[in-house]
């Protein structure tokens, strides 16, 4: 198997041992140990927050230790956080431990997008793509085997916890005996440099408009992607469709993004990207505020399409543009500003609308989402024209 083969094969496994912890099962285990609708959003957001202060530190010390080293930490996590639930008995071990798993995803993904981009230069938005698609069919594949579980042994009460979080387990184990068969020296070579050194590097990084602006627009779409998977189904069934045809709408969209990256994100090789990333936000903009004017199965499902295929145009070409404009030195650093940045994007999204539609009705919260996307879209053409002219100019001085 080839480097790039294995890491991929790492991301299936990894994101399929990350998801199946925690959908459906997470909400089911804490409120079988007694949490009530607040404390179960509570663990449900506990993971994201780590992701949120996590990834920018795992980037800065995969610039400085090596993105192999970080990966297979991360894959320790992912093999050693499933045991600690099987000793869980209260609301506030689950919430630690929910902390210790979410450093996993948080580590691992903007790392591993880091080194996909180390090894391809040329094909860098193809092999992004492919990467992603291989952790998003994880995280589809997981949630069916999770609730396939849970659903032939709930005629015990415990029991169905502790198989799904062996299964977690195992799938991390793997992970694990995965991620050391990477080679030591895939991606740039490591130099060793000072502290002082590796902070100039993230400053660096932290002030380049193009990469900070770059992960707005993906904490945008995300944004609105958090709205859409948390209230779709609630305005669905108020509308008077079933629990049968949402699964329909949700796997659609998770199917589309997942086969079209790949595609996207060879296109954006070939065809630039922040002309990609602005056309798929304000596409996505477009698809969100289309469900607050929307009411049956067959609309739901072609808008359901369409905004996955806007969240795979504008993802698939944004962390490639980061990993293009930042150094070698210092790309780690880039995805984990990305990681971090796009993890807030995505925690707020349900937060925020959940505040609209309390006091403006569900629908609203799909045009408030659409009006965050639009307005990112904004900032990123307004961002990319100083920028072209910026070039233009110092391109007559020489």
């Amino acid at each position: 198997m080839t480097p790039f083969s294995i890491l991929c094969l790492t991301g299936f496994l990894a994101i399929f041992s990350s998801t199946i912890s925690k959908s459906p099962v997470l909400p089911l285990f804490a409120a079988h140990l007694g949490a009530g609708p607040s404390g179960v959003g509570l663990i449900a957001a506990v993971s994201a927050f780590t992701g949120v202060i996590a990834s920018i530190p795992a980037g800065i010390m995969a610039d400085r230790i090596g993105k192999r080293r970080m990966l297979v930490f991360s894959a320790v996590v992912f093999s050693s956080a499933p045991v600690l639930y099987l000793f869980v008995s209260d609301i506030a071990q689950l919430a630690v431990v929910r902390l210790y798993h979410g450093l996993a995803t948080a580590i691992f993904l903007p790392v591993a997008m880091a080194m996909v981009s180390d090894l391809f230069a040329a094909e860098r938005g193809e092999k992004m793509g492919w990467f992603s698609t291989s952790t998003l069919l994880g995280r589809f594949v997981a949630p069916m085997a999770g609730g396939s579980i849970i659903g032939a042994l709930a005629s015990s009460p415990a029991l169905p916890f502790k198989v799904v979080y062996g299964v977690c387990a195992a799938a991390g184990f793997i992970t694990l005996l995965l991620a050391v068969r990477i080679p030591a020296r895939t991606g740039q070579p490591l130099q060793k440099r000072t502290w002082t050194e590796t902070t100039e590097i993230f400053r660096g990084v932290i002030s380049s408009r193009t990469i900070v602006i770059t992960s707005v627009v993906e904490a945008a779409i995300l944004f609105a992607y958090g709205t859409f998977e948390t209230f779709l189904p609630l305005y669905s069934i108020e509308a008077g469709l079933s629990a049968y045809e949402v699964g329909i709408f949700l796997s659609s969209q998770v199917i589309t993004l997942a086969l079209t990256k790949p595609v996207m994100g060879r296109f954006s090789d070939r065809h630039g990207r922040r002309p990609q990333i602005l056309f798929g936000a304000l596409a996505g903009a477009v698809c969100i505020g289309g469900f607050s004017v929307s009411g049956s199965f067959i609309p739901f499902l072609f808008l359901s399409i369409l905004f996955g295929l806007s969240l795979s145009i504008v993802t698939s070409a944004t962390s490639a543009l980061i990993a293009d404009v930042s150094r070698d030195e210092g790309r780690g650093s880039a995805m984990g500003v990305l990681g971090s940045i796009m993890d807030l994007g995505h925690t707020s999204g349900p937060l925020v609308s959940g505040v609209t539609a309390t006091y403006l009705g569900l629908s609203k919260a799909f045009i408030g989402a659409s009006v965050v996307v639009a307005a990112a879209a904004v900032v990123f053409a307004v961002s990319a024209d100083r920028s072209n002219k910026h070039h233009t100019v110092e391109g007559g001085r020489l």
